[in-house]
């Protein structure tokens, strides 16, 4: 069999490659960007890259052509398929019909934290004994790939509410069919999609009622909107987890440590297990709480599950500490919304208190450029002492660059790297940067490290 995947090097689709490989097929496939890491990883494995969307990478015969949600209507690539009545589908009804049919899936749902909780949960199930398949839309740090058919019963996957292709604008999700549905959280994103958070709403309440009645969904009872996604029908066992003191939930997170480093795991109000790990951060704890109560529904108690955290390598760009030197850190991370903007600056003073933090931030997705969450933007960079912001536009930053300073609105990497230097120079203590995009944002982490390697 043959397929051919267009879009290839996005995190999804780059397994949607691995997977089609493991099952068999012939891969080849072509993307606008290709670059590593996830170019390199698939040419590790023989799967052949074209670069842009050209007709003639096609060729006579490629097979079913696996069409991502980046491409639409002009696109040539696109406009050949159809013209040439191509066999074409989107990722995630590959997905559903070739690798999820006939096992029990848990799709692991959220605005945030989905790839830190499906690694997390992939991990505990390895740990013990399942082996689980998974597709994972970053790079694991406890796996050599995003996406594995694995040995085991169950599959784990990453489960996206942003749309399948530019022939199915339903959630990707959708198609999972879930027997296990983790709900980690709910905001407004991709406004490019959405109109209002009703309708993310309306599509986490499909992804419900997909999931069987001997099924479950565990589900964030701190999350008010969530709240209304149950409101709306549930008809299947319902598992709650909380980290809020004095919350009935079944299952709930108590730190230990100021970083969130260390905390207990209650069960029914009853201690279950204690996590000392390497992650920090309130969000962390509760990805790690999410879960620990999901694989307990997969048959694996929380003591060993708990256990098994103090082994977990969290993905690459979550919290990554790239640089330490006397008294200067440098992380780099995947925060791309205000509320993760928040907790990541967040779980960066609770470990280094007392440092000056200096967040250097790019707003790449559709929903940040636009501007659509307003002054709540703002107020989230307001958490660092300085923050410098790339790719602002218009309204896209109400009130930046009037903070007397503790906003710098620049683009260009050299001149980032020299406003950098300018605040290190006022330095007369600790420092952290942190690097926050969604994409690569142009290598500039890397250049900061190298930068800061030099002057070490």
């Amino acid at each position: 069999m043959k397929i051919f995947i267009a879009g290839i090097c996005g995190t999804f689709m780059a397994g949607i490659a691995q997977l089609g490989r493991d099952s068999g097929c012939r891969v080849r496939g072509c993307d606008a960007a290709v670059y590593p890491p996830m170019s390199a990883l698939l040419e590790s494995q023989g799967i052949e890259i074209a670069p842009g969307y050209r007709p003639e990478h096609l060729g006579d015969d490629p097979g079913t052509v696996i069409i991502g949600n980046a491409l639409s209507r002009g696109n040539a690539l696109v406009e050949a398929v159809l013209n040439r009545g191509l066999a074409f589908c989107s990722g995630p009804e590959w997905l559903r019909r070739t690798v999820l049919t006939g096992r029990p899936v848990i799709a692991v749902a959220g605005t945030h934290g989905k790839t830190t909780t499906s690694s997390i949960l992939a991990w505990i199930l390895q740990c013990n004994g399942d082996a689980p398949g998974y597709l994972i839309g970053g790079q694991p740090g406890n796996f050599a790939r995003s996406a594995c058919l694995g040995g085991g019963r169950h599959f784990v996957v990453e489960a996206d509410e942003y749309d399948s292709a530019f022939f199915d604008k339903r959630a990707k999700f959708v198609h999972y069919h879930p027997h296990i549905a983790v709900l980690n959280n709910l905001e407004f994103d991709h406004a490019d999609i959405y109109d209002d958070l009703g309708q993310i709403i309306r599509q986490f309440h499909h992804l419900v009622r997909l999931v069987p009645g001997r099924g479950c969904v565990v589900v964030n009872a701190d999350d008010a909107r969530l709240a209304e996604v149950m409101a709306m029908g549930c008809w299947s066992r319902r598992v709650g987890f909380s980290i809020r003191e004095g919350s009935e939930a079944e299952w709930r997170a108590v730190p230990v440590s100021d970083d969130f480093s260390r905390f207990d795991v209650l069960h029914h109000g009853r201690s279950a297990a204690r996590v000392d790990w390497r992650c920090i951060g309130k969000h962390n704890m509760q990805n790690a709480l999410a879960a620990v109560a999901a694989a307990a529904q997969a048959g694996v108690p929380a003591a060993p599950a708990c256990a098994s955290l103090s082994g977990y390598l969290a993905p690459k760009r979550r919290l990554q500490l790239l640089f330490q030197s006397d008294g200067l850190s440098l992380y780099d991370d995947f925060a791309h919304h205000p509320s993760a903007l928040r907790e990541t600056l967040g779980a960066v003073r609770a470990r280094h208190p007392g440092s000056r933090v200096i967040a250097i931030v790019e707003l790449r997705s559709n929903t940040m450029k636009a501007g659509a969450h307003g002054v709540r933007l703002t107020r989230a960079l307001a958490c660092a002492d300085c923050t410098i912001v790339s790719g602002a536009a218009g309204d896209s930053l109400p009130g930046g660059g009037q903070g007397g300073g503790d906003i710098l609105l620049i683009d260009h990497a050299d001149e980032i790297l020299c406003a950098l230097q300018q605040q290190l120079g006022k330095l007369d203590g600790e420092a952290v940067v942190i690097t926050m995009s969604n994409g690569d944002f142009g290598g500039l982490a890397r250049r900061i490290a190298n930068f800061l390697g030099a002057g070490a």
